[in-house]
């Protein structure tokens, strides 16, 4: 792959919104990392939840070291378009940084995979501090980046600190990290909009002008997840009675996962992006309120669930954990609507039977 063809917009840091809401506990937290020498920052959460924005605005208002960035796509869960772009990325902090393998790759062949790790460990050893920053990090599923990426983390200098920015959790030796109080880590619980962040959100970045209780009613609806309530404000921004409290307040006692923009961006982003037997999973299961992997097994009449949770709790798939042993699990509630309105597409027969397991 040449330099002429790489996309410079993939190694710049997302200029922030004309209005954003200002997160000042997230950015402490992340500062906190820098401040201890942690070796690395993992942000995931699903999708929607203001990953790339906290850490972008962190970027833009803390941070006074040098940053190479990197914007991720399908497309590059390919070892030499890869390493391509992170050479690129590095060379934008000091074009030290990978000469040797870019020279290497821009000849159209690929380094041995311990190569490739020591190079980078060794220039990136020999650089001023500087932070790199992996966006959408979830797409890189390749066996050999992840090998060598994972060689990279066990062995990075001081000097770099590293930022992944993902839905769900890499496979790198992040336990390791964890014990040895070199990770940090932010998850949708943290990300999530709390009531003084909604209204901040609603009525100020939005330009509606919600009641306290509305506020509180959307923040209850949602979970605090933010596209929700920015599809919700566009839904109240479009509708014909928007001017009318009463009339929004009974919009929004109305509003599920159903509703249009939030069946739309669910199904776009999160549903469809899963396997079959995943999709399929999921659809039989949202007739419970909560579930276990034997009450999963149950109702589907196959085995494994509990693993399966396990998976689709780690890959951050709006599951939440009702307990600290991981037995018993919910979806989020717009997701869930979500999926019982994909549900009744089935055939009735077949829904029925799901629910005379699930009482058995």
């Amino acid at each position: 792959m040449l330099e002429s063809d790489l996309l410079a917009t993939k190694l710049y840091c997302p200029a922030l919104p004309v209005q954003w809401v200002q997160r000042p506990q997230l950015s402490a937290r992340l500062d906190q990392g820098l401040a201890l020498q942690r070796k690395m920052t993992l942000v995931s959460a699903p999708a929607g939840f203001g990953k790339t924005t906290c850490v972008a605005s962190w970027l833009h208002a803390r941070v006074d070291r040098p940053l190479a960035w990197l914007s991720l796509e399908p497309a590059d869960d390919d070892p030499a378009r890869f390493f391509t772009y992170l050479v690129a990325a590095l060379q934008r902090v000091d074009a030290r940084l990978g000469w040797e393998i870019g020279g290497i790759l821009r000849a159209g062949q690929l380094p041995p995979g311990e190569v490739i790790a020591a190079t980078l460990v060794n220039d990136s050893a020999a650089a001023d501090p500087f932070v790199l920053v992996l966006d959408d990090f979830h797409v890189i599923q390749d066996r050999f980046i992840l090998q060598v990426l994972e060689t990279v983390v066990a062995n990075l200098p001081p000097v770099l600190h590293l930022v992944l920015i993902t839905r769900e959790d890499p496979p790198l030796p992040l336990a390791r990290l964890r014990a040895n109080n070199a990770l940090t880590e932010v998850r949708a619980r943290d990300l999530r909009f709390d009531s003084e962040d909604g209204a901040t959100f609603l009525n100020e970045v939005m330009g509606l002008s919600l009641t306290a209780a509305d506020i509180s009613a959307l923040e209850m609806k949602t979970e605090g997840w933010i596209a929700g309530l920015q599809l919700a404000a566009l839904a109240l921004q479009t509708a014909p009675d928007a001017g009318e409290p009463a009339l929004v307040s009974r919009f929004i006692a109305a509003l599920s996962g159903s509703h249009r923009f939030i069946l739309s961006y669910l199904t776009e982003q999160v549903l469809n992006q899963q396997p079959e037997n995943v999709q399929r999973f999921l659809l039989q299961t949202a007739i419970l309120d909560k579930l276990t992997g034997d009450l999963g097994d149950a109702v589907t009449g196959r085995s494994g669930s509990q693993a399966l949770l396990e998976w689709l709790y780690r890959a951050n798939l709006f599951l939440i954990a009702l307990d600290e042993e991981g037995r018993w699990y919910r979806y989020h509630h717009l997701f869930a609507d979500l999926l019982r309105e994909r549900l009744g597409a089935l055939d009735e027969d077949e829904i029925a039977e799901l629910h005379r397991r699930a009482s058995r």
